[in-house]
This record gives structure tokens, sequence and C-alpha cells, in this order.
């Protein structure tokens, strides 16, 4: 059995996609594609959130943190993943190791609250439109963000101190694209009981629970709709809500899948893989494509911010004006 001060200082061999040498540069060149998709995109939903007087409401203070942490998500996964790709030596130092796992942990835990948390706005949006504001307050919007950070915080803390305890007798190679915590048990040399009842109270606490009130809430929502006369309205509600509701099926959905399954699950490690490439680097990729092209507002506060930026302010005033 290894030693901590060991394992402390031996780097990880990440395996990722070995099995399939002919397909690892053709997965990197999509993979830099989807991250250069994610960088521009979230970025632009970041600054048209922040500069944009009319997106100063609570659904694009949300969709402003969602954005931050997919990029922080991808950014803490996708460079070493290149690198990798990239090159002959497919290794991790076990601190860049533990700082991956934490930090993919924490921002996607983050998520998981954060999205629920963007369905009692869209809730409130539909069903209280005249207590909207009162409802949600600015104070009350960065409680629920600061709640999400702190859960996410918490949980990763918890699971990545007992994972990276578990014996691994020397085994090194981490049978992913990044350190992430199924094969990260998959290495040890024990079955851990304890971690198991931790993981599937976390997975039911972060993934069933924030799941079960966001299809709620949207019951809830989809029975005002039906009372809605205005085809309008009916139609913003629908394509506002379809955003949401299509990131949180494509995020609920594959990590549900991969973290909620026992230990000792006879699933594919390479079927993994591709899931875990989905919903680390394809879905944060997809965030910003599917709030823009179904969102009429974001899509003209950015025709606003680039006519100021290429005929400058007045210009573009004078031009609405008239």
């Amino acid at each position: 059995m290894e030693t901590s001060n060991e394992s402390s200082t031996t780097d990880f061999i990440l395996l990722g996609f070995s099995n399939w040498p002919q397909l690892e540069h053709i997965i990197s060149g999509v993979v830099f594609i989807f991250y250069l998709v994610t960088l521009v995109g979230n970025t632009t939903i970041i600054l048209v959130s922040y500069l944009d007087t009319h997106l100063h409401t609570p659904m694009y203070f949300f969709l402003s943190n969602l954005s931050f942490l997919d990029l922080c998500y991808t950014t803490s996964i996708v460079p070493q993943m290149l690198v990798n790709l990239w090159g002959p030596k497919k290794s991790i130092t076990y601190g860049g190791c533990v700082l991956q796992f934490f930090f993919a942990l924490d921002l996607g835990a983050t998520e998981c609250l954060l999205l629920a948390a963007m369905a009692y706005d869209r809730y409130a949006a539909v069903c209280q439109p005249l207590h909207y504001t009162v409802i949600m307050h600015p104070q009350l919007c960065q409680n629920m963000v600061l709640t999400s950070w702190i859960g996410g915080l918490g949980s990763a803390l918890l699971l990545c101190s007992l994972t990276m305890k578990l014996p691994r007798c020397g085994q090194r190679e981490v049978d992913n694209f990044f350190c992430e915590m199924p094969a990260l048990i998959k290495m040890a040399c024990v079955y851990s009981k304890v971690l198991e009842i931790v993981v599937f109270t976390l997975g039911v606490v972060l993934l069933l629970v924030p799941l079960s009130l966001i299809l709620i809430s949207y019951g809830v929502i989809t029975q005002a709709v039906m009372r809605i006369k205005s085809a309008g309205k009916w139609h913003k509600i629908l394509n506002t809500c379809g955003s949401h509701l299509t990131v949180v099926t494509l995020f609920y959905g594959t990590a549900i899948y991969m973290y909620m399954k026992p230990q000792n699950n006879s699933t594919s490690l390479d079927e993994g893989k591709f899931l875990t490439l989905f919903y680390t680097i394809i879905t944060p990729s997809l965030n910003p494509l599917i709030y823009t092209l179904r969102n009429k507002d974001v899509k003209s506060a950015i025709k606003r911010m680039l006519c100021i930026f290429l005929n400058g302010q007045k210009s573009c005033e004078s031009g609405r004006n008239t």
C-alpha cells in the first residue's frame, strides 16, 4: 500500500483516448473548436449582460453566472487535455490532478444548484408576474448564487478529501482524459462503502432534488402558460423556458448517469469517457448558443453593442429614433 508521501510526489498518467490513437488528433481538433466556442460564447453573454442596461434583470444575472461557471469548468479541464492529446507525455502532477478534480467537482455541483435557482426565477416570472420584482429582488438573487457556490464548495471538499485518501497500491493510471471521480475511484485497490454512501447522498441532494424542483416548477409554469391567451407572450415564455429546459436535460441527464451508479458498476470505461466528454466539453459550448439563438433580448443587445462599437453611440441612438 502506497504512503501519502509517495502519492503526493508521483505524477499520474492520463490514459485519455489512448485506446484509439488514430482518433486522438480528431478528438483534439473537435475539443479545441468547442473550447473556442465556449470561450467566445460565454464571454459574450457575460459582457452583454453587464454592459447592456436592458439586461440588468435576475434572469441575466443568473445566466451570466452560469456562463462564468462554464468558462471556469472547461478551462480547468481542456488546456491540460489538449497538451496530453498533442504531446507524447500524457501525465499530470499529483497536485495538478487534485486541483483539477476539486475544481471540476466544485463547479459542477455549483451548476446543479444554480440551474435550480434559474428555474425558480422562471417560475416567479411566469406565475407571479405582478410581484416578480418584489420576489426576485437583488438580495435574494445574490443569496441564491452565493448558496450555490457554498454548496458546491462544501461537497467538493468532502468528496475530494475522501477520494484522494483511498489507497491506490502504486496505481498511477487514470483511465480518463482528466482527473474525474469515477476514474479515480476505480484506481483504488479497496472498496469504500463510506464513499459510496456519501456520493449517493450528495447525488440525491445535488442532482435529484434540484432536478425534481425544476420539473415541479415547469409543471406549474406549463399550467400557467396554458391559461395565457396572448400568442405572443405564450411564444416568448416557451422560448425562454425551453432554453433552460434544454440545458437542464443535457446537463442533468449525463451527470446523473455518471455519478449515481454504484462503484462496482460494470459500465464500459470507454462509454464513460465519451459521456464525460459530452457534459464537460460540449454542453458548456452549447449553453450560449441555446440561450442566444432562442432569445430576442440577447440578440438585440448584441446588435446594439456591435452598432455602438462600429458606428458610435450617437449614431445608433439616432438610428433607433428614426
